[in-house]
């Protein structure tokens, strides 16, 4: 069977590191999938979720809150500086970081407090949409 290597590493740990059959991923401009022999490739990467099927058929789900993408004929890198197990979401943390982020766009002071609030508000929009995907497959 054709497999290639996966690793989704985060600022704070490597969140996975194994044999897949394919990967999923948010691209810039639109979703990513790689495959086994694909074509080297570097792009960033936007918040969302990764989807990787594993050698043995299940999957693994990991939220990822933008990054670089790596790929090699025979291995991919994900680095991100948030990267979250699916099963380690958390739906009241996220909406409350989501309310956060909308009340500090209505109170921002300056040009650079609102653009921080309006990208943590587009992180944690796609957190959420991330774990309603992973809560879907489950």
């Amino acid at each position: 069977m054709n497999t290639i290597h996966v690793d989704v590493v985060s600022a704070e740990e490597s969140i996975f590191s194994g044999e897949a059959r394919f990967v999923v991923l948010p691209g810039e401009a639109g979703e990513l999938g790689i495959y086994p022999r694909h074509t080297p490739l570097i792009t960033r990467i936007k918040a969302g979720s990764v989807r990787i099927e594993k050698a043995d058929g299940s999957e693994e789900f990991i939220f990822v809150a933008g990054g670089l993408l790596e790929v090699q004929p025979h291995c991919v890198t994900v680095l991100s500086d948030t990267a979250i197990r699916g099963k380690d979401l958390d739906d009241e943390k996220a909406n409350a970081a989501k309310a956060a982020a909308e009340e500090a766009i209505k109170n921002a002071k300056s040009d650079i407090d609102l653009a921080k609030a309006t990208s943590e508000l587009a992180v944690m929009a796609a957190q959420i949409s991330a774990l309603r995907k992973y809560r879907q497959k489950k």
